[in-house]
């Protein structure tokens, strides 16, 4: 059995395992919060490290002559899968790093380098809630907001490597700005700090919410997920919030399915926490919007492998680079 080390690279947090070829398990989980300050030079430190730990944890458990085949590393976009070049990270700030080639040399191990959404979309259709779809699209929602899309179990990267990228999908011309230059994208309504950002405007603008109480009035301490609080609570104003973006998400999701057709659509990251107060009306505005055939053909769920689904996938995808498995 061989084994391969799954690298996810977020713009929150850095997980790192050590997956079997077969998917069965997962050894030596890491994570922490990524170290977006030490830059480039900071992040593979912190990756070589946290590696390290997670192949040592594996082989205490494991054996130590255990076949360490890899690195599958999983980063945010838009990027060359064939060169290992991560071209931009709007939410890192990183410009035509040679992240691959970087992390090969500093551990003495063959690396491969993916999309990190393309890599959580995989992990779920190999071993989580996406399981036996055909095709597969996700959504990644969490500092940013990534896609992906696996058709037959293969990852569609498109023509330069930037197939999927539903975050940056134009949702309003004259919108609010995106990290990533452009104005209106889904990414700036309907991700992690967006919803806080929302939220915060209610509150200054005078909406009636016990929320400021969440984080003892330190409201630039908002997030998604105090939001999300609040609103399973009862919060008028914070379930508004969370059905606002369960509109835009829906209405989103619904142009995917008449365009695509996905047996499956797989929602993964933090804000899955709000539950069916998102979920249900997300839903809704998917099967108002969308052709009937397709929503009949689609089931639409959370990821059910939180934190782990893009180690699992940046696994999957070395796999496919490496050995010609795709």
């Amino acid at each position: 059995m061989r084994y391969i080390v799954g690298v996810d690279v977020g713009g929150t947090n850095l997980v790192v395992g050590t997956v079997p070829e077969d998917g069965s398990s997962l050894y030596g989980y890491q994570m922490e919060p990524t170290d977006v300050a030490g830059g480039p030079d900071g992040a593979v430190k912190q990756i070589e490290r946290l590696v390290t730990v997670s192949l040592s944890q594996a082989r205490a458990e494991l054996g130590a002559d255990i076949d360490i085949a890899g690195i599958g590393i999983g980063a945010p976009g838009p990027l060359d899968t064939h060169s290992g070049t991560v071209l931009l990270t709007p939410n890192l700030g990183w410009t035509d790093m040679p992240l691959r080639d970087r992390v090969s040399s500093a551990l003495g191990l063959p690396a491969t380098l993916d999309n990190d959404a393309n890599c959580a979309v995989l992990g779920e259709w190999w071993r989580g809630a996406a399981q036996g779809g055909k095709i597969v699209l996700g959504l990644t929602i969490g500092t940013g907001i990534g896609g992906g899309i696996v058709l037959d179990g293969k990852i569609f990267h498109g023509a330069s490597d930037v197939a999927g990228e539903f975050g940056h999908a134009s949702i309003d011309q004259s919108g609010r700005k995106c990290n990533c230059g452009n104005y209106g994208c889904l990414e700036a309504y309907a991700a992690g700090p967006a919803i806080a950002r929302r939220a915060l405007e209610g509150i200054e603008a005078g909406a009636d919410s016990v929320l400021p109480q969440y984080v003892n009035g330190a409201l630039d301490r908002l997030t998604a997920k105090t939001v999300s609080e609040a609103a399973r609570d009862g919060d008028a104003f914070c379930l508004e919030v969370i059905r606002e973006t369960a509109h835009i998400l829906g209405g989103a999701i619904a142009n995917l399915v008449n365009i695509l057709n996905p047996d499956v659509v797989v929602i993964c990251g933090g804000v899955t926490a709000a539950g069916s107060h998102l979920f249900d009306p997300m839903c809704n505005e998917v099967r108002q919007r969308a052709f009937r055939p397709g929503v009949r053909a689609c089931r639409i769920v959370p990821g059910s492998l939180p934190g782990t689904a893009g180690v699992y996938g940046a696994a999957a995808s070395y796999m496919a680079q490496a050995w010609g498995t795709d």
